[in-house]
């Protein structure tokens, strides 16, 4: 049985926790966050389309969404430990072996199927299963702590990989981005990131899973609001990623200097992290699905400003920062209600299929995108998707029914 604690005691007991865990999930969306710079130079050099050069996203995530139930079932049994530390120094190997490219389709897709090992390793769930295990009281706001990952991501890629490239090349690029994230940043997770589970494996006499509430892997399975969350989730990460993906050419579409456009794409990671925090500060106080509606809404009025607007450059920083506040909270959302509506005993497993559907998103959104760009020269009609799709979320979550109570979820009394 989980102890209650108040949130004050959880930060002073753990607060290093959604620190390095926040670190562990930058690595894991390094290479979605920084391939907007580097389209062009790709392009240019291989003579490829923007869709072809997009393909590798759609192949990692692809790849990883198939294991995502699997790796959550790893980290349910060994612990997120071990699994988030190799899939780190996987992921920033990887990502440097992109700056190997040949110039052939083989040989591209191979680089891109060696890094959806990496992924695999890094996923959502291994972060936020560590996160979950030490916070209940303040879960929403550590929650939001941890996945601010991604919001430095946005911010620090982007702007570190156009300097680079300008600097040295893309090759180089690459390597050096790689190379400089896995010295900066394992050290702290190897000495900090530690969840419940990990603990109870290095003890002689480990805690039985059975008194952990939640429920189990068929329960989940036959509940409305695995459904639903895996429409919103999926819907939103498809047109999300595939705009953040692209905002650096959008930009430079409409005539932005690239390293002007790169500066205000940075925006997105900026307010992601606001729009993070916020989130999770009004996830522990209101309905949860209520604020998830919200946020799912807003990019609508971004969508519009680069439609209508998108040469102004007022209307294009708005943009970022309407995307930002967003992505700052889906993933946050995602989570949260899954705690709260299938419990941590099955977690990893159950949270995993929320994970793929956002993988899948992932996935096929930038190759979406380029594709819809290469078809019509515009990416008018993907940020019209783009609307529609954040509406449906909306209203998937709006829909969703009261969270169950402890003793739906199996918890043990008191």
């Amino acid at each position: 049985m989980v102890e209650s604690r108040s949130a004050l005691n959880e930060w002073r007991s753990f607060w290093y926790l959604p620190i390095a865990a926040s670190l562990g999930y930058a690595t894991a969306v390094m290479y979605v966050y920084s391939m907007g710079p580097y389209i062009d130079p790709i392009q240019q050099e291989f003579g490829w389309s923007r869709a072809q050069v997009s393909s590798g996203i759609t192949i990692a995530a692809f790849l990883s969404a198939l294991f995502c139930i699997p790796i959550g079932i790893l980290v349910d049994r060994i612990g997120p430990r071990r699994v988030g530390l190799t899939g780190v120094i996987l992921m920033c190997g990887c990502v440097a072996l992109l700056g190997t490219a040949t110039g052939t389709q083989a040989n591209w897709i191979t680089l891109w199927c060696l890094l959806a090992v990496s992924t695999m390793f890094v996923q959502a769930t291994v972060w936020t299963s560590a996160v979950n295990s030490r916070f209940v009281a303040s879960r929403g706001l550590a929650l939001a702590i941890t996945l601010s990952g991604a919001s430095v991501a946005a911010t620090v890629f982007p702007i570190l990989a156009t300097w680079l490239i300008e600097k040295y090349d893309w090759r180089t690029s690459y390597m050096a981005m790689s190379g400089i994230w896995v010295l900066v940043t394992l050290p702290f997770m190897f000495f900090c990131f530690r969840g419940a589970r990990d603990q109870k494996v290095t003890k002689a006499a480990p805690i039985d899973k059975d008194t952990i509430a939640g429920l189990t892997i068929a329960e989940g399975i036959r509940s409305p609001a695995l459904y639903k969350l895996l429409m919103a989730g999926g819907f939103f990460a498809f047109t999300a990623i595939g705009i953040v993906v692209h905002f650096v050419p959008i930009l430079k579409d409409s005539g932005t200097d690239p390293l002007a456009a790169a500066g205000v794409a940075s925006l997105i990671g900026i307010f992601s992290i606001i729009g993070r925090l916020g989130t999770g500060f009004l996830l522990d106080r209101f309905p949860s699905h209520l604020i998830g509606a919200v946020a799912f809404v807003i990019p609508i009025f971004a969508c519009l400003l680069l439609i209508y607007d998108g040469s102004n450059p007022l209307s294009q920083s708005l943009a970022a920062a309407i995307f930002g506040l967003t992505l700052g909270s889906e993933v946050d959302v995602i989570a949260y209600l899954a705690a709260k509506y299938f419990g941590l005993k099955n977690f990893g497993a159950l949270y995993g299929a929320l994970v793929m559907a956002l993988s899948l998103g992932t996935a096929f959104g930038p190759l979406g995108a380029g594709s819809i760009y290469d078809h019509y020269n515009s990416y008018v009609p993907f940020l019209i998707l783009t609307a529609v799709m954040m509406g449906a979320s909306a209203i998937a979550l709006l829909t969703l029914s009261s969270t169950p109570t402890a003793d739906e979820l199996g918890a043990e009394p008191a």
